[in-house]
């Protein structure tokens, strides 16, 4: 049976008026893609933020494999094995592609590391691995800001797959890539669910949702409506108003 990797239970965060999320309940299996899907303005994003610490929730519980992350800081819930991907990538765009990948290995934030050469050579070996997967070991002197749009996407996966991270919080990671590119990232993540990593993505191309994910959370106005297979989900006539923008107006 496969396990749960990370679940939350009834999160919500307001803004002022505006409830944000508001109980949202979520769980990622092991070696499974869930996507979240909603309009613009869902609560997908913040429900992320939640989960990773970079906002504290009004209410609701998260735990990472029965180990409860309400209260933690970022960098603590990513020693937990979870890594995350930006909508705006956040690359050190003056460091090189090799070096954006090697301080996804660092576990401290000094100039040295403990286990002496041989752990260096380890997080090496992983970062070359990582490059390689992604298609970037060409690349790797390369500066950051100097990389077409979709290298840089393929660099924000290749610092996630050095981190080795079991959990994968991704956000619109396929948006502005070509089918080639799209391929690619496909390859990667059936590669990670064949290890057992627990992926949830936010992704607004459906086409990439249908092939990719095992499961949709549907979410409007931070709640989930539904769950469950994509196909179903999606031919749904009141979720597809909802997404596209058709929903009934209310009577004045």
């Amino acid at each position: 049976m496969t396990g749960i990797a990370l679940r939350s239970e009834n999160l919500s965060r307001s803004f002022g008026g505006v409830q944000a999320v508001a109980g949202v309940s979520l769980s990622l299996p092991e070696g499974q893609v869930t996507a979240l899907v909603g309009p613009n303005g869902a609560g997908k994003t913040t429900t992320f933020n939640l989960i990773t610490g970079n906002l504290r929730a009004d209410s609701g519980t998260a735990e990472i494999r029965g180990k409860p992350i309400m209260g933690l800081k970022p960098w603590q819930v990513a020693r937990l094995g979870v890594a995350r991907s930006y909508q705006d990538l956040r690359l050190f765009t003056h460091m090189t592609v090799r070096e954006n990948v090697l301080a996804a290995t660092e576990t401290s934030s000094w100039f040295w590391q403990p286990g002496g050469r041989r752990a260096q050579q380890q997080r090496e070996h992983r970062a070359e691995s990582a490059m390689e997967a992604t298609g970037l070991t060409a690349l790797a002197d390369a500066r950051a800001v100097d990389l077409a749009y979709a290298e840089r996407k393929f660099l924000s996966m290749a610092r996630i797959l050095a981190a080795e991270a079991d959990i994968w919080l991704l956000d619109e990671p396929a948006s502005g890539l070509d089918l080639s590119s799209r391929i690619r990232f496909g390859t990667l993540l059936k590669d990670a669910q064949a290890r057992g990593v627990a992926i949830c993505l936010i992704e607004h191309n459906l086409d990439v949702v249908v092939e990719l994910s095992n499961r949709i959370a549907f979410l409007d106005q931070g709640k989930v409506l539904a769950e469950g297979d994509p196909q179903t989900i999606l031919k749904d006539p009141a979720l597809a108003a909802i997404y596209f923008g058709d929903r009934p107006q209310e009577a004045a």
